[in-house]
């Protein structure tokens, strides 16, 4: 466990995925409680991993807050309410999505079917299925938690709705301390992608969130990954400019000749990336190609087979 700043403390946990650790925040209440920001994955044996970091706290563990329902923020949500009694407080919308992708029988095969709807090879979609059980099984999150909406305070944090990253992410907000989840991260860039439950520009959501983080003023973010950022206002510019070269880069991809996304983003992506990582590529080369035609850069081509997309 490592003390970030008066009241806010840092614990981190390794992960078996593309990204090796995610951190979770324990900020102290005005009453000597705690309020734990994220829980990581889901594990066979919570108490053997939370024994030793609720030891080290010299209070209790009355609240949970979920930034957003990834599988390693969300993932222990239920076990570590179980392990200390806490209450658990969740967005309302990113609690609405966690039920369609987390509860709902038929979200393996909504998601596979979206992933051929946009290109990639069925017997990818087959794969990613199998992989993705194991992330369910690692998910075990409330069904009933606290609904946040934006404006309201957890013991003196405010609530804000930063969508983009997941369209229900919360943040927490205090005297310049932005408790940030993925929405800002300090080396790599947060994923956009648009999947079959997104709303449909989820890289003009992420663009308008750094925006109003800008703006924040504060003085620094501790974000789900890497370290704290402490020049906020610079790191949401590389940001911003990422993304327009990233758009850019994708208008130049379709010059040629109109792609399908999984096509296009053979293109933008390494063509050897593993089918979890390439997931992520088709998301984020669908998010970046229906933002150039919400701009009026590129254009929809509907018909037999996926869509195709072709520079305006």
């Amino acid at each position: 466990m490592t003390e970030l700043a008066d009241g806010v403390r840092r614990v981190t946990f390794r992960l078996p995925l593309g990204i090796d650790h995610v951190h979770c925040y324990l900020l102290r209440a005005g009453d000597g409680s705690w309020t734990l920001v994220d829980t990581g994955l889901g594990r066979t044996d919570p108490e053997a991993v939370w024994a030793p970091v609720l030891g080290e706290l010299d209070g209790p563990v009355e609240r949970i807050v979920i930034t957003h329902l990834h599988p390693d923020h969300i993932g222990g949500a239920a076990d570590v309410a179980a392990l200390t009694g806490a209450r658990v407080l969740q967005g309302r919308v990113d609690h609405e999505q966690t039920l369609a992708a987390w509860a709902a029988p038929d979200a393996p095969e909504r998601s596979a079917a979206h992933l051929l709807a946009h290109g990639m090879p069925e017997e990818h979609t087959a794969e990613l299925a199998a992989q993705g059980a194991f992330l369910r099984e690692r998910v075990r999150f409330v069904h009933d938690p606290e609904l946040l909406d934006e404006g309201d305070a957890v013991e003196g944090w405010e609530v804000l709705e930063l969508p983009g990253h997941a369209d229900g992410h919360i943040v927490l907000w205090r005297d310049g301390v932005l408790i940030a989840g993925d929405t800002v991260l300090g080396r790599i860039t947060p994923t956009v992608g648009l999947y079959g439950q997104s709303r449909p520009d989820p890289l003009g959501d992420h663009l308008s969130s750094l925006r109003r983080i800008g703006a924040l003023g504060a003085r620094v973010a501790f974000a789900g990954h890497e370290h704290p950022i402490d020049d906020v206002a610079a790191r949401v510019a590389e940001l911003e400019r990422h993304h327009e070269d990233r758009l850019d880069e994708t208008l130049r991809a379709i010059a040629g000749r109109p792609l399908n996304a999984y096509d296009a983003s053979l293109r933008l992506f390494d063509p050897a990336l593993g089918l979890v990582q390439r997931r992520f590529a088709l998301a984020e080369t669908l998010a970046h190609l229906e933002r150039l035609v919400l701009e009026g850069r590129a254009e929809r081509q509907d018909g037999d087979g996926p869509p195709r997309y072709a520079a305006a």
